[in-house]
């Protein structure tokens, strides 16, 4: 029978459940169990797809096409695996089909409860998504206390009774905040949560204790008693250099020995060595190397989470040490300032048309100062409108997405967009194939005619004005199998060492072990480009 492990958190939100509970998960997976991850959100929406990213972070696309909270790119790095629809779960979803079974009258003109009929539900999808694995982790999304979460944590106190009291594991991550003014840590939020977790009926076999300073024993003590727990369950978890040191860290109390005890498991031992290796290349990059990323959603910068990793893991790859340059797209006035100095530029991906312009300017700022670019989605959309406005003359060349009026659609909406009415779930999502030019800059990165990626999209590449844009040195160096949409775009390299777009999402299948190819010929090229002649020229 699966083993269940329920990562639940308190005293605020942001602590790091899901990194909390991928490292888990890597301990556990290195011991030689199948572990399966699943995170639990209860906020109303039906996925994570229609969210702002400015306050919740990016979307996280899986392989088939779910769009999810960002723990889950966690998740994959850590267990390096990939994962689908099954892994998210959101109140929204469990609502709508608790209604839809009501409405064909399953409940037989029963009143539709929250308890039995949600938190059946919930238990059901958990244990649906936890088929084929030994050990199933599960984090719950919010905070203990919160109003939209007592359904799910209604539901997992049930599961104990529902699988067998040695299927089940709780562990609760709590915060320990640090008292300037006393110079102390404190353990009262920690106390207090423990204590509302407890009158939910959930009492924990594991305690993380997250601070940003080191944890004094009598700190821990004192979560021990109000936990009811030996002082050997209370794990300290201070604030990392490197979130990759997770899971080497949690080794360190013998992490996997007592998830096995709780839960009967045999016990082997674990292979950290992958783990050591990453970590050695991390401590032995030192290359300074600044990428500029010009991005649109700056209030919260975990919107591009899986960009950031995918940049420091080819760096670590290549003993670089990557430096984040952030520029707001909006700011014209200062843009190329904060562009000079950069020994590479990625323009990500985004919606709307707020901040485009200052995308444009990037992307031309890339190509006319020979520093190496990425597009990525958006990124790719706005460098074929600046192509098309300064190579091939067309003042007006926009994305029908930011001007529908404009004269020039070098950027359109997909055929199969036009009679969509419902925005969420409805875009081009997940893995699709492409078949690259063996010419092209881009085959020798990937090394491979055939290719998948993830994509979000719904604007296209007009086909209309392929022809004068490889007039110019564009090349289309990847297709879809139909040869409709485009995948891939760079140019010449005798006009540019390095300049890459993709209408893809590249950086969800980057592994901080295995750095996507893309990732590393961008910091390979910035690398190189202290060194190169200044000898290309550019294209009239």
């Amino acid at each position: 029978m699966t083993k269940y492990i329920f990562v639940t958190g308190g005293v605020m939100s942001g602590l790091g459940k899901g990194i909390t509970a991928a490292g888990i998960g890597a301990n556990l997976k290195a011991a030689g169990y199948n572990v399966g991850i699943l995170k639990c959100d209860p906020y109303l929406n039906y996925d994570a797809g229609t969210l702002n990213p400015s306050e919740h972070g990016e979307v996280f696309v899986t392989k088939d096409g779910a769009e999810t909270d960002l723990d889950l790119g966690h998740y994959e790095r850590f267990l390096n695996i990939e994962l689908e629809q099954s892994s998210s779960l959101m109140s929204g979803r469990i609502l709508s089909q608790v209604i839809q079974d009501e409405r064909k009258g399953k409940y037989l003109g029963k009143t539709v409860q929250v308890i039995p009929h949600v938190t059946n539900k919930i238990q059901d999808e958990i244990i649906k998504s936890a088929q084929g694995y030994q050990i199933m982790i599960v984090e719950i999304g919010g905070t203990i206390g919160d109003i939209e979460g007592l359904a799910f944590v209604e539901a997992i106190r049930q599961m104990r009774r529902r699988v067998g009291q040695n299927n089940v594991a709780y562990i609760h991550l709590v915060y320990l905040p640090y008292l300037e003014a006393s110079q102390e840590i404190k353990t009262k939020p920690a106390q207090n949560s423990l204590k509302v977790l407890q009158s939910y009926g959930i009492k924990p076999d594991l305690v993380c204790a997250r601070s940003d300073h080191q944890i004094p024993a009598s700190s821990l003590e004192k979560l021990s008693i109000f936990a009811d727990l030996d002082q050997e369950y209370i794990i300290p978890l201070p604030t990392l250099d490197n979130v990759y040191k997770v899971p080497s860290y949690l080794s360190q109390f013998s992490i996997t020995k007592i998830l096995s005890d709780i839960l009967n498991l045999n016990q082997s031992q674990a292979d950290f060595s992958d783990w050591e290796d990453l970590i050695d290349k991390i401590n032995n990059a030192t290359k300074p190397i600044k990428v500029a990323i010009v991005a649109k959603y700056l209030d919260n910068q975990d919107t591009y989470a899986s960009i950031v990793e995918a940049l420091k893991s080819a760096g670590w790859q290549l003993g670089s040490k990557i430096e984040i340059v952030w520029v707001d797209s909006e700011d014209l006035d200062h843009l190329k300032s904060r562009l000079k100095g950069s020994q590479a530029i990625l323009v990500p991906g985004g919606f709307g048309s707020r901040g485009i312009e200052g995308k444009i300017i990037a992307s031309q700022y890339a190509r006319e100062n020979l520093i190496p670019y990425l597009g990525i989605c958006l990124g790719m959309q706005t460098a074929i409108i600046e192509l098309s406005r300064n190579q091939l003359g067309l003042d007006q060349a926009n994305s029908a997405e930011f001007d529908s009026s404009s004269s020039d659609q070098v950027i359109h909406l997909m055929d199969q967009q036009h009679h969509v009415t419902e925005k969420g779930g409805t875009m081009r999502l997940g893995d699709y194939p492409a078949i690259l030019d063996p010419d092209s800059l881009t085959y020798q990165l990937y090394q491979n005619l055939n290719v998948t990626e993830r994509h979000r999209h719904r604007y296209e590449v007009n086909n209309q004005y392929k022809n004068k844009l490889e007039a110019v040195g564009v090349r289309f160096s990847g297709l879809s199998p139909d040869k409709k949409l485009v995948e891939f775009i760079e140019l010449d390299q005798d006009i540019h060492p390095f300049f890459v777009a993709t209408q893809a999402h590249p950086e969800f299948r980057s592994r901080p072990m295995n750095p996507h190819p893309l990732f590393l010929g961008l910091i390979s090229s910035a690398l190189a480009s202290e060194a190169r002649p200044n000898t290309l020229s550019r294209h009239k």
